[in-house]
Order: structure tokens, then sequence, then C-alpha cells
């Protein structure tokens, strides 16, 4: 009897705590500061322009929101972004650095006023006063297609997706490894004019360049992505890790209309400006990719969220009335869950809730949960040797990964070069312990 109260009291504190979330914003937008640019010295004296959402980029790059003329600049110098409240501008790369104020940065936060120097160009940075501050539309709901959310920086980002899903425009999705931009392509895909069409998903970091080229572009014996996604969808996951050479190819077919008939979504963790500042990815492929750019923001940022994550993966699971779910659901046990930093966003947040669920005791969430020291399942002697050995391989494995892919912010090709691994052995790994789809050729996924 007790157990059913409890599984009661915890289902009405999540739903407490969603309807504070739908409510807290009455207005339906999200309230940023505003900032101004203005060209102060150099090319372009007296160019300005005023921020119109929480982040701006500027560069020599037609697509640059300060599109400026200056040699010594490079093509995505730098971007400022408002977070909580308060400006932070980055380097993203460049060759001759951002300075602020006379010091050279890679990342800092700006005063009410600073002069930023970019190359030869001097620039005013003024932050917005309280009534010049722009307003950013969020989602009604906490629902968009497969993904669930009611913090402001998610309903935020489902605001964009709806409005990508009602367009043909070409969509570049961005975030952290595990922030479900997997999820967010297939939802653009369901929510939109193509949703009876097919969906298919290239790997773009999975194979070797003669067999991406050929489930890329097809063969005499292979149809190409473009043609098998016809009428629907073709994802390009982690196309930051695309080949130099296979760049070329890929914009011409953008350019030819291969892709007159297919909505292209493209996925990836790097952050592709500065890969173009750096030569590793054309800048005209950028510009075609990134029409609609729309980031996915890390759990970190909206762990207000936790607790419709929890239910929505445990009703996932078809496991939501159990002792597992009603301890997750306590209130302490969500306080422990904000506590946490998850390096591994959402996908780190669904292995925790399968551990919880498959455990007596559920892990600490700093600790390996396979430690016997900290409550983790025992050696059972009682089953045959290789049995019990394989299992704790395929613990030890899908742990090993976890930490790694999170040491290396998500880029597979890092965390092999890390591991000292070959990159295509390390996304069979990866496949085997779940932690990344992969076709049976290692690339196209059709749905």
């Amino acid at each position: 009897m007790q157990r059913a109260d409890n599984a009661g009291y915890n289902k009405q504190y999540v739903s407490q705590v969603h309807t504070q979330l739908l409510t807290d914003d009455a207005s339906g937008a999200l309230v940023e500061r505003s900032f101004r640019l203005r060209v102060v010295g150099g090319p372009h004296a007296n160019t300005e322009v005023v921020s119109t959402g929480e982040r701006l980029v500027i560069g020599t790059h037609r697509s640059a929101d300060f599109h400026l003329v200056d040699k010594t600049m490079s093509r995505f110098h730098c971007e400022i972004v408002i977070e909580e409240g308060r400006a932070i501008i980055r380097d993203l790369g460049s060759l001759n650095g951002t300075i602020v104020d006379g010091l050279g940065v890679i990342g800092a936060y700006l005063g009410e006023r600073a002069i930023l120097t970019l190359g030869s160009t001097q620039i005013l940075f003024e932050l917005g006063k309280d009534d010049d501050d722009i307003e950013i539309e969020l989602s009604d709901g906490d629902r968009f297609g497969l993904l669930v959310g009611a913090s402001r920086p998610m309903r935020a980002a489902m605001a964009l997706l709806a409005r990508a899903a009602a367009s043909d425009l070409a969509v570049l999705l961005l975030g952290e490894t595990g922030t479900g931009k997997g999820t967010a392509a297939e939802s653009i895909h369901r929510e939109g004019p193509r949703r009876d069409g097919p969906f298919v998903v290239v790997d773009c970091a999975s194979a070797l360049g003669p067999q991406l080229e050929r489930e890329l572009f097809g063969d005499a014996e292979t149809p190409s992505a473009f043609e098998a996604a016809s009428g629907g969808t073709l994802v390009l996951d982690e196309v930051g890790e695309l080949p130099l050479e296979l760049q070329p190819t890929l914009l011409r077919a953008i350019e030819n209309r291969q892709v007159a008939r297919t909505r292209l979504v493209a996925t990836t963790t790097h952050n592709l400006r500065q890969e173009v500042n750096a030569r590793n990815f054309r800048s005209d492929l950028y510009y075609r990719l990134a029409v609609l750019e729309i980031a996915l923001p890390p759990l970190r940022q909206r762990t207000e969220d936790l607790p419709l994550l929890v239910d929505e993966l445990l009703r996932a699971r078809g496991d939501d009335a159990g002792e597992g779910a009603v301890r997750l659901r306590e209130p302490k046990s969500i306080a422990e869950l904000v506590r946490h930093a998850w390096p591994g966003n959402v996908r780190e947040l669904a292995n925790y809730v399968e551990r919880c669920l498959a455990f007596e005791e559920p892990p600490p969430l700093d600790a390996p949960p396979s430690s016997p020291q900290h409550g983790g399942p025992r050696v059972d002697a009682t089953r045959p040797l290789r049995v019990e050995r394989d299992r704790w391989l395929r613990r030890f494995e899908r742990e090993y990964l976890e930490q790694l892919l999170a040491a290396h912010g998500g880029n597979v090709s890092a965390a092999a070069r890390g591991a000292g691994v070959d990159r295509i052995h390390l996304y069979r790994l990866l496949w085997r312990a779940g932690l990344r789809e992969m076709g049976p050729a290692a690339g196209v996924k059709p749905r």
C-alpha cells in the first residue's frame, strides 16, 4: 500500500514541476538582452548591427551575421552569445585572434562596453538597456515530434524546429553528443509535409571514404542516398566528419538539384565555423547546409526538464510503475540528478535510467556503476566463467566508451585517437554497446 502511495505522490510531483515550467512564462517568449556592434576603426567605419537573437557571428563569410570585408579578418572570426543575461565572446579559431580591450582572448565575458579588435577592424560593443530586450519565440507545449522539454532553452529550440519542419530549407542541427540531434532530425521529418516519404540516415563518420562515397552517391549496383530518400528526408549525420575529398561531390549534388525532391538535414558535434577557418570544411558547402541553423541545448542548461525526461524514458521502457521507477521519481533522486553535470547529456541519462532499473540500488552518478564498493552487482559465481566474464566485459566496454566520448566532446575521431584504436573499430564498439546507431554497412539507414 505504501509503494502505491509513493508512486502517486511521485507522479504528482512530476506533474507539478511540468505545470510550473509551462506557466512560468505566460508571454510565450524568452526575453534576452540585446547588444549593438559599431565599427569604429578600419574598413567600414560606422557600420553597425543590433542583435536579433542569442548569438551573433562576426566574419568575412557571406553567411556571417555581421559580414565585414577585411583581409585580415577570418571568415568566421568570433561569436557573441547571450547566456543567462551575460554576453560571452568566443574566438572561432581565427587567424589573427580576438582582442578585447587590448587583451587577446579565446573566450571571455563582456561588460556593458568593450572595444573588440578583429584583424584591422575595431568594433565597439554595447550591451542593450532593459527596454532594448529582444523576445525569442518559445514553443507553446512540451513536445515536438519525439522531443520532450518544458524548459525555456528547449522550448526555444522546439519553436525553431517547428518552423524548420514547415519549410523545405536545409537544416543544420548543432549540439554536444547525446543532446538528441538525431531525434530532432526525425521529428522534423515526422512533423513536416514529407512525413509519408522515406527517412534515410547516412553516418558520415562511420565508413571509410570509398564506402561512404558509394553510400552517398551510389554506383552501378547501389542507388544513391539521394535516390533512396526521394520524396522524404535525407539526414547527413556527423557531417563535420565528412572527408574533405568528398565535400566537392556533395556540394555539386546539392547545386545540381539532386536533392530537389529530398529534405536535407545535417547534424554535427563540431563547430563547423571553426572547421571552415581551419580549412577542414568547405565554406561553400557550409553555406548550403546551414540555411537554418538550430542548436540543441545540453542537459546541464535544461536540468528543470529532468523530471519530464525521466518520466518519458520510463514510459518508453514500459516500466513506469515498478520499484525502480518509483525510486527514480522521488524528489531526492531528482535533486541528485540536477546536481550532476551530464557530460553525455540525454543519452547518458537514458543509460543511467536503464542501470537504475536493472540494479537493486541505483549506482552513484559520479562513480562507475560497476564498482563493487558503490553497491553495483557482484560477481555471480553460480554462472559459468565464460558467461560471467562476457557480462563484465560488456559492462566495462560500455562504461569505458561512455567516458571516452564524454572526454572528447562526442568527437569520435578524437576519441579513437585518444583510445589508440582505428576509428571504424571504435564505431563498431559503439554500435555493439548501443551508444551509436549503425546500419548493416555502417552507413545508410532507411526508416
